[in-house]
């Protein structure tokens, strides 16, 4: 296994290090869904953090789930960009009940996002989240392309979402 210092994130395999070193490019973006489901259980979904994540958006990314606390949950990613492997560190700061951070380092990218939820009624709820990615790679995507390739990936997981919510609502009424 790769050789990695979660405390002061070090080195992996081959001697890289994860560092801001040659950011190429900054983006900054903002993306909301409203989902039909209430506030607690969004978040508890959104905040779950399982090895089993990816497979919702048919990510051929592996997670492995490092720590996981009420308060945090650290987990690594594992992938493949344009034929290399890569991975990253996520850092979940969990902020019951409305609000989660995180904080992604990783060799392709270091990325904070900030997740905020509001409640629009009683089975529905806002979805705020902004991210700021700073690119370590050449040919990294444009802000309208970060801002697409969230939102489809979000879509995937509200829909998801909704499903186990509408899903666990019909066990409950039999």
């Amino acid at each position: 296994m790769e050789e990695l210092t979660i405390i002061g994130i070090s080195r992996v395999s081959g001697g890289q290090r994860l560092s801001n070193r040659g950011i190429t490019k900054t983006n900054v973006i903002s993306v909301s869904k409203v989902i039909n489901a209430p506030l607690s259980f969004v978040y508890d979904w959104c905040t779950d953090d399982s090895p089993d994540d990816t497979k919702l958006t048919r990510s051929s990314a592996r997670r492995i789930i490092l720590n996981k606390t009420p308060r945090q949950a650290i987990y690594l990613e594992t992938f493949q960009r344009n034929g290399k492997s890569m991975c990253a560190v996520n850092i979940v700061s969990l902020r019951r009940p409305t609000r989660w951070h995180l904080d992604y380092i990783g060799q392709d990218a270091d990325e904070i996002g900030e997740y905020r939820l509001t409640k629009q009624g009683p089975k529905k709820t806002k979805l705020d989240m902004r991210f700021k990615v700073k690119y370590k790679i050449h040919g990294a995507p444009t802000r309208s392309e970060d801002t697409k390739q969230t939102s489809i990936v979000w879509d995937k997981y509200v829909s998801a979402l909704e499903k186990e919510f509408l899903a666990r609502n019909r066990r409950r009424s039999h």
